[in-house]
């Protein structure tokens, strides 16, 4: 086919031959089969922000920092400067997640490049070599949803263990390919410990999870495995190795209000009586 006018860039660096066919068309992205020598990967080609659907929301990108203090300006007052920096971030936040997922041995497309807004990476593919479904359209047995459940449940802790949370996990992001499911699409990750909606992010991921396999065995959906995950990961007991159970008992115990009261009572009178003694230099 025709090389896209955002790909000619790369085939004038080598960093790919040829263009096979547009794989798929969404919200923030293209993505393309290419050629590289002998191997066929992934072309993913970034909308600009006027051409695309998916709003940057403050969600995401809380506690994402920019080292040039001239960009983090330029961002914060919306300059045409700032909201390209701010562009070229939000699409190098998936590239560094994807290749800190890869590094922790979540099963996520090999990177290989990242140029000119456009990331090149693995073309994950089904048993027959053809480009993978996503899960979504595939009809599933109640064991084969479990297994992929059960295997999905232990990448999101892989991830977690190591920082990040997807933020947008669902049927709609994962590949079912040759050996398994594999996780897509990351530019909204977040940090699992620098966001104020990391818990709540997570939880809707595990749910979207458990929602979309439940309709294949239903026993799933009365699992609570983000919770149970969110727990451990706070109480810092969670590992690569921890076996969860998919319960979580909330503590539903009832407050000692009087208690509570008593003492923050005790701890102004306390710091009042402190501050006496500073007047009266006792």
């Amino acid at each position: 086919m025709k090389t896209p006018p955002r790909l000619q860039s790369l085939m004038d660096e080598g960093l790919i031959d040829s263009v096979v066919r547009q794989l798929m068309s969404g919200k923030e992205a293209e993505a393309y089969v290419v050629r590289c020598g002998d191997e066929t990967r992934c072309a993913k080609v970034y909308k600009e922000a006027t051409h695309r659907s998916f709003r940057q929301a403050v969600d995401y990108t809380e506690n994402r920092r920019v080292k040039n203090s001239r960009q983090a300006r330029a961002m914060a007052k919306g300059t045409r400067f700032g909201r390209a920096a701010q562009e070229a971030a939000w699409q190098s936040a998936e590239v560094q997640a994807l290749y800190k997922m890869a590094d922790a041995g979540v099963r996520v497309p090999t990177p290989y490049n990242f140029h000119d807004g456009v990331l090149l990476m693995e073309l994950v593919v089904d048993a027959d070599g053809d480009a993978a479904p996503r899960i979504n359209d595939v009809e599933l047995t109640a064991d084969e949803a479990r297994s992929h459940h059960a295997f999905l449940i232990k990448e999101v802790v892989r991830m977690l263990c190591a920082g990040t949370i997807h933020g947008d996990l669902s049927e709609f992001n994962v590949l079912l390919g040759a050996d398994g499911p594999v996780i897509i699409d990351l530019p909204q990750a977040v940090d699992a410990a620098g966001n104020n909606h990391a818990q709540a992010m997570l939880l809707r991921d595990v749910n979207n999870l458990r929602g979309f396999f439940g309709q294949f065995a239903p026993e799933l959906l009365k699992t609570h495995y983000g919770a149970e995950m969110w727990d451990l990961f706070q109480r810092g007991l969670l590992s690569t190795e921890t076996v969860l159970t998919g319960k979580f008992a909330r503590d539903e115990r009832a407050v000692d209000l009087t208690g509570v009261m008593r003492e923050v009572d005790d701890a102004r009178a306390e710091e009042a009586a402190r501050l006496v003694r500073m007047k009266t230099g006792a």
